[in-house]
């Protein structure tokens, strides 16, 4: 039977980062199958990479899972791998990539890469993708013990990220822009339980305010409920409300980037 390795990193698809880390994990685990989450993260959004790994991680076969989103790569930050309780193994660098993800089922075991003889025999201080973590992913595909790897650590120690929570105070809710996918379309860190504690349901229209600029936008259920141009703040497919432009770019018109705060009212 197949063992399925997914893949998800900021690398792109200009260079050759993503296919040499494909044939060191071919090289040791021939069998294994591979499956790209993205290599579209942008460079070093840490945050960007744990949620789309978190989003996405239910709709993978189970297996092992490779995140490389690395900023402080030849720094003192651990190399881990880690354990859920449903059985899935994530490696990646411990910077709070893997975690949104793993803690969804309970994390039962993590271990720092630390066994040489799951490494390349050498180790770049500038690409633990291709020398580290891809052989570490290719080695437990082929059926080693996580325990192998090298010393257990407690899971309490690892590093977690700030995830940042909706504030609702005098009827604005102040939420935090979190990414922006390739359309344009902005995720925000609300839930339609934020927004309809405020009262905004299905075409109820509301004003935005970002970076000192206001705009209008209308709940929506769907793009097609909107008009050519049209804002919509909208329940995307994961269950996060977002905002996005009727056939253009959210991002573009609302001049967004992610980290950004945004506070919604009702319109008057």
């Amino acid at each position: 039977m197949a063992v399925f390795i997914t893949f998800l990193s900021d690398f792109g698809l200009k260079d050759d980062f993503v296919g040499t880390c494909h044939g060191v994990v071919k090289r040791i685990a021939p069998e294994a199958e591979i499956i790209d989450i993205t290599h579209g993260i942008p460079p070093q959004a840490v945050l960007q990479g744990a949620l789309v790994l978190a989003n996405t991680i239910g709709f993978m076969p189970h297996g092992i899972h490779l995140a490389i989103v690395d900023p402080g790569v030849g720094g003192p930050r651990r190399p881990l791998a880690l354990e859920d309780a449903e059985g899935r193994i994530f490696v990646g660098p411990d910077n709070g990539l893997l975690l949104p993800a793993a803690s969804k089922a309970g994390i039962v075991a993590a271990h720092e890469l630390a066994n040489p003889k799951y490494a390349l025999e050498t180790i770049s201080r500038t690409f633990h993708g291709r020398d580290l973590f891809a052989p570490a992913a290719a080695h437990l595909a082929t059926g080693v013990a996580l325990a192998e790897l090298g010393p257990p650590l407690d899971p309490d120690s690892l590093v977690r990220l700030d995830l940042p929570e909706p504030v609702v105070r005098d009827g604005a809710i102040h939420a935090t822009l979190l990414y922006v996918d390739s359309f344009g379309n902005i995720a925000l860190n609300l839930t339609r339980d934020d927004v309809e504690a405020l009262g905004i349901v299905s075409g109820t229209r509301v004003e935005l305010e970002l970076a000192g600029e206001r705009y209008y936008a209308v709940m929506a259920r769907t793009f097609a409920d909107a008009r050519p141009g049209d804002v919509i703040l909208y329940e995307d497919s994961y269950k996060n409300m977002s905002l996005a432009i009727s056939r253009g770019s959210a991002a573009r018109m609302l001049h967004a980037s992610p980290g950004q705060t945004i506070r919604i009212t009702l319109a008057s």
